[in-house]
């Protein structure tokens, strides 16, 4: 996509991600496919919980960014936590109104290369998806991502919103390729 920017989010970027996050987990709308609307109740995310991410060591969180003449648009976001050799990828959104059109795996695409120049040694990027959202864990499949054996409770104590049917993690794997 034209314009698109990508960058290390920063404090300023705190409530303009907290609309972003909770819009696209908690919303839905013609063109949203990633909502999860109907399935957990309550914010995604919290401006303390941003702060929290942001001040973490281990942890680069990503935005991208439309840029026009007039304004910069906050589109996206993707968060990587380093563990070693592996990176865990989270808080991956990108605008309803933007989804669809290439900036998720731009954005994705982006992140991995970020993880690979920061941790020379990566082995593996690793992400946990709702169980239930066979058309994400489809999309992470043709992203070159597939499921592992790993299957974890759905966090009630993370307070990242209230499940309101029976939810589990799946986690998923993809190899770095060297």
């Amino acid at each position: 996509m034209k314009n698109l920017s990508f960058r290390t989010a920063n404090s300023s970027d705190i409530q303009n991600l907290m609309i972003l996050i909770n819009q696209a987990y908690r919303t839905n709308n013609l063109a949203s496919w990633t909502s999860e609307e109907g399935i957990v109740a309550g914010a995604r995310i919290n401006e303390q919980q941003l702060l929290h991410l942001l001040l973490q060591q281990n942890v680069q969180l990503f935005v991208a960014d439309l840029q026009d003449s007039a304004q910069q648009t906050l589109l996206g976001c993707i968060g990587l936590t380093f563990q070693q050799d592996t990176v865990e990828i989270g808080t991956f959104c990108v605008a309803s109104s933007w989804q669809n059109q290439g900036v998720g795996r731009q954005l994705l695409e982006y992140a991995e290369m970020k993880a690979q120049e920061i941790c020379v040694n990566l082995k593996c990027y690793e992400m946990f998806v709702l169980d239930v959202r066979s058309e994400l864990i489809e999309y992470y499949e043709r992203c070159g991502y597939v499921k592992t054996a790993c299957i974890e409770n759905y966090p009630m104590n993370a307070n990242v919103g209230r499940p309101l049917i029976d939810l589990k993690l799946q986690q998923m794997k993809k190899l770095v390729m060297q």
